[in-house]
C-alpha cells in the first residue's frame, strides 16, 4: 500500500503551495502541443507564469525518446500511413511510446527544488498516477527497475520527462483511458518486449475522460502540493483552440 502521507512529491517544487495552472486542450496534435510545452517552459524559466499542467488528447503517434531506437518501432512506414500513425523523435527521456484517442495525457510543466533530481520528478508522477487510479478503484503499482505505473504485468500508465533550463519540466505521463490498444502492436513498448498494456476500459473501469481528468487532478493537487487553477478557454492558444474545435466535430 502507499503511503499517501509523505509522498515523493513533497517538497519537489520550487515554490510548494503555489498555484498550478491548468489547460484543459481536447485533442492537440503532438508537435503543437510540443511547441506549447516548450513556450510555457521558457515563459517558466523567466518566472513570467506559475507551474502549468496541459491535459489532452493526441491524434495517433509513435514518440522516440531519446533512448530509443527504430527497431522498436514494429511497422514501416507504408503500415504506418495505412494505420494513420505519425512518428516524431523528441527530446524526453525513455524509450518508445504510444499516444491517441482514449488516453489521457498529462504536461506538468514546473519548476523543481534547486537540488531535485530527474528521478524524483518521475517517482512523483508515479504517485499523482496512483493516487488517480485509487480514485477509479484501480490499484496501480510500481515495479523495481521499471518507469511508469503497472497493474500486475501490464502498464497502464507510461512517463517520459525531461527537466531544461531552470529545472523547468516538460513531457509528462499518459494514462490510458480507452485506447485502442492494438496500436501498442506495432511498437515494443518502452522497449520492453515480454510486458504487456492495459487500460481502464479493459479492466471493466468507466472509461470516460472526463472522470479520468478529474482524478488526474486530485493527484496533481494532493502530490504537488497545488491549489489548482484553470486557464479560461479565451486565453488558452488560438491555433490550440481551433484544433480542439476541429477534432471535436
Amino acid at each position: 500500500m502507499t503511503d499517501h502521507g509523505s509522498t515523493p512529491g513533497e517538497r519537489l517544487r520550487a515554490e510548494p503551495g503555489s498555484p498550478l495552472r491548468v489547460m484543459e486542450l481536447g485533442t492537440v496534435e503532438y508537435r503543437a502541443a510540443w511547441a506549447l510545452q516548450q513556450q510555457i517552459a521558457a515563459e517558466r524559466q523567466r518566472d513570467a507564469i506559475d507551474d502549468t499542467v496541459l491535459l489532452l488528447e493526441h491524434p495517433p503517434v509513435y514518440t522516440l525518446g531519446r533512448r530509443a531506437t527504430m527497431e522498436h518501432v514494429l511497422l514501416d512506414a507504408e503500415q504506418r500511413a495505412t494505420a494513420g500513425i505519425d512518428v516524431v523523435e523528441v527530446d524526453r527521456g525513455g524509450d518508445v511510446t504510444y499516444h491517441g484517442p482514449g488516453q489521457l495525457v498529462v504536461y506538468p510543466v514546473v519548476r523543481l527544488a534547486g537540488q531535485r533530481h530527474v528521478v524524483d520528478f518521475v517517482r512523483a508522477l508515479e504517485e499523482v498516477a496512483i493516487v488517480a487510479l485509487a480514485s477509479l478503484e484501480v490499484v496501480g503499482e510500481r515495479r523495481d527497475g521499471l518507469t511508469g505505473v503497472w497493474v500486475g504485468r501490464e502498464k497502464i500508465v507510461a512517463i517520459g520527462v525531461r527537466v531544461g533550463a531552470g529545472g523547468v519540466t516538460s513531457h509528462g505521463l499518459a494514462l490510458n483511458v480507452a485506447p485502442d490498444l492494438l496500436h501498442f502492436g506495432g511498437i515494443v513498448p518502452c522497449g520492453l518486449a515480454t510486458e504487456g498494456v492495459t487500460s481502464l476500459a479493459a479492466l471493466g473501469r468507466p472509461a470516460d475522460m472526463a472522470i479520468a481528468r478529474a482524478a488526474m487532478r486530485t493527484g496533481l493537487a494532493q502530490v504537488l502540493d497545488a491549489s489548482l487553477t484553470d486557464v479560461p478557454s479565451e486565453d488558452l492558444p488560438a491555433p490550440l483552440t481551433t484544433l480542439t474545435e476541429v477534432a471535436s466535430r
